[in-house]
């Protein structure tokens, strides 16, 4: 049996949204991850903001590396690579760490991997539960994607089956929320909720399910609307809002098409699993529907507990260290940060194809990290 010494020593940041995320694998076995969130302070505004997610990464950023290293046990001069968020995600945001990651690896002499976001919430099943299936179906959903995508080498080939063409499912339950006056973020107060609730208690509407409809595409802007038409009517009406009813009918419509998109596309490209991924996918509702409908159809259904769907470095460490341990080629200190990077790009490459350490500068060999 080989050493898993031998396996990439990888550490990965993200900071494409408001979680300053750096998380540290060998492999496919994660050692650390550390999280520094910014959400307290984008409660008040009621979604999140920017730039002042922009500022909580550069607070945040040192203190996060150096607490991932010191759990994960291991030194700075030990890793084989720094991989990091590149897009999709907040320009500011991508930037600071884009820019964290570039220091890094200059001042390690390591080279620097620009991944992708949503691949990155793929390829993180792997430290749950091992090598991707190739090919890998994935449900992402979060909130701001809700896509299908198959993937038949996570490091080179995504390609997307359908996405979102409005709201995604996770910015329909922070809309909601809202409208029930539960704060932000939505998803788990709603999912708090629903669990006393009755799903069946609105006939609320399922987006793109019709025959001529886009067969693996998500709306979720209709839904919201219906949603928030029917508790306006209530409160106009001077009658309560039954709340949990509300939150268990509108969780149910949006797991509904997901779970059923999701098992139809499996179908439709012979596909015998399922990997559900993104923030959404902590929803418990979710994953229970999703666990019956493919155990019903046959196929196999692969979720990642609850705190590695939500935005975390070590997805991003985990994709990186794929890209080690498959040699692609490292990229370029150009790397900029891209705001709509497409999931078809899972890494940002060199300009230089081949050996994934030609872009490591002859100065940064000497190791200026002490």
């Amino acid at each position: 049996m080989a050493d898993s010494r031998d396996e990439p020593l990888v550490l990965g940041i993200e900071t494409s949204c408001d979680e300053t995320g750096v998380g540290i694998v060998r492999g496919t076995t994660l050692l650390a991850d550390a999280v520094a969130s910014s959400v307290d302070e984008h409660a008040r505004f009621g979604g999140v903001v920017p730039e002042v997610a922009s500022r909580a990464h550069l607070e945040a950023m040192v203190p996060t590396i150096q607490r991932a290293l010191k759990d994960a046990g291991v030194s700075a001069k030990d890793l084989d690579g720094i991989a990091v968020t590149a897009g999709p995600g907040l320009a500011g945001a991508l930037l600071v760490g884009v820019s964290a990651a570039k220091a890094y690896a200059y001042a390690l002499g390591k080279p620097l991997y620009g991944v992708n976001h949503l691949a990155s919430h793929i390829c993180v099943d792997q430290l749950e539960h091992g090598p991707l299936p190739e090919p890998t179906m994935a449900l992402l959903v979060s909130g701001g994607h809700s896509s299908l995508l198959l993937s038949s080498d996570i490091t080179s080939d995504v390609r997307p089956l359908g996405s979102t063409i409005d709201d995604a499912a996770g910015e329909a339950f922070d809309k909601i929320a809202r409208v029930l006056n539960l704060g932000f973020p939505g998803g788990p107060v709603i999912d708090r909720y629903a669990r006393e609730g009755d799903p069946a208690a609105i006939a609320f509407p399922r987006g793109l399910t019709g025959p001529r409809d886009a067969a693996y595409d998500f709306s979720f802007s209709g839904l919201k609307t219906s949603v928030a038409r029917w508790i306006e009517a209530k409160r106009a009406a001077g009658e309560e809002v039954p709340v949990r009813d509300v939150s268990a009918s509108f969780q149910e419509a949006v797991v509904d098409v997901l779970t059923r998109k999701a098992v139809r596309a499996c179908k439709d490209e012979g596909v015998d699993h399922l990997m559900i991924g993104g923030g959404v996918a902590a929803n418990s509702r979710l994953r229970a529907l999703a666990q019956e409908r493919c155990e019903k159809a046959g196929i196999r259904l692969r979720v990642p507990r609850p705190k590695l769907c939500t935005d975390n470095g070590a997805m991003v460490a985990a994709l990186g260290a794929e890209m080690v341990a498959r040699n692609r080629s490292a990229s370029s200190w150009d790397l900029s940060a891209d705001s709509s990077l497409p999931v078809t790009e899972p890494h940002v490459p060199g300009h230089t194809q081949g050996h994934g350490h030609d872009h490591v500068h002859e100065v940064s060999k000497e190791n200026l990290y002490s």
